[in-house]
């Protein structure tokens, strides 16, 4: 079998297509796979994880395709970065659909609370919440490999309607504020998870992709 750089978790959900095409951008000799073949997954170096559309689908779909345990060893085991839903399915649980999801970290996935949607201003606020945002890394102990040359307050593009909220406070990565702050990037040794799209996400986000491909957990 050709060795497999990187391989991304294709269960039928999301836009694998940008995704790849920025890894195969910011890491042009290495081989970058899309695959819903668990044996590639677990032949592969590193993990992408990403998804897009509701969560109890795409729970059903990663079943559906037998690619759950492979993840789950992926993330456990491996350089593993998860995006957007690919970060919400590590939590237990989701308000979307009333779905349980992968269960690696403790905690669960909200909607953005109707009552809260307003600025500061008191002008409306739309969900889901969608386009650009600053993105605050957690300063409280040393900086993620995956912050590299990456400031603080950069810009990163969003699309989504709920948030993770970790029991954890350890594993914040990363918050962004809309209008409350919320969890935007999640780290736990050999795993990184953002609920921003790098890919989407211009100069910073290819930043944090390249910083992903050469990252040694």
């Amino acid at each position: 079998m050709k060795k497999i750089d990187i391989a991304v978790v294709d269960y039928g959900m999301g836009n694998l297509r940008s995704v790849s095409k920025a890894l195969e951008h910011v890491a042009p000799n290495k081989n970058v796979l899309v695959t819903s073949n668990p044996v590639e997954i677990a032949n592969a170096e590193r993990i992408v994880f990403p998804g897009q559309g509701a969560m109890p689908d795409c729970i059903r779909e990663l079943d559906a395709r037998g690619l759950r345990n492979s993840v789950m060893h992926a993330a456990n085991n491996k350089p593993f970065l998860g995006i957007c839903i690919g970060l919400q399915m590590l939590f237990e649980h989701s308000e979307e659909g009333d779905a349980a999801g992968l269960g690696l970290f403790k905690g669960s996935v909200k909607r953005f609370a109707a009552t809260e949607m307003h600025d500061e201003n008191g002008a409306k606020l739309k969900v889901p919440h969608m386009g650009w945002n600053q993105v605050y890394q957690n300063q409280q102990s040393e900086a993620h490999a995956l912050w590299n040359n990456i400031e603080d307050g950069a810009r990163f593009y969003y699309v989504h309607s709920y948030y993770v909220q970790p029991d954890d406070a350890r594993i914040v990565g990363a918050y962004s504020e809309y209008p409350k702050r919320f969890t935007s990037a999640i780290a736990r040794d050999n795993l990184f998870a953002v609920q921003f799209h790098p890919e989407k996400s211009a100069t910073a986000g290819l930043q944090m992709l390249s910083n992903f491909v050469n990252w040694l957990p």
